[in-house]
């Protein structure tokens, strides 16, 4: 289980690393929102998904 933990943390962080900077370069780029904004819920859907699952591990872990 706490590998499991850990995986989904490792998830939960490269992703949010990922949203940090992607999105400001697609707000940034001229016609980045109306062309990425499909890419830029489903990662924010995908990070939400992952919090949840990050919270719902750890109280098997500790």
């Amino acid at each position: 289980m706490t590998l499991i933990f850990q995986l989904a943390l490792f998830a939960l962080v490269g992703l949010s690393f990922i949203l940090v900077v992607g999105v400001p370069v697609v707000f940034a780029s001229p016609e980045g929102w109306a062309e990425n904004k499909r890419t830029v819920f489903s990662g924010l859907g995908l990070w939400i998904l992952l919090v949840f699952t990050v919270g719902l591990l750890n109280s098997f872990v500790i």
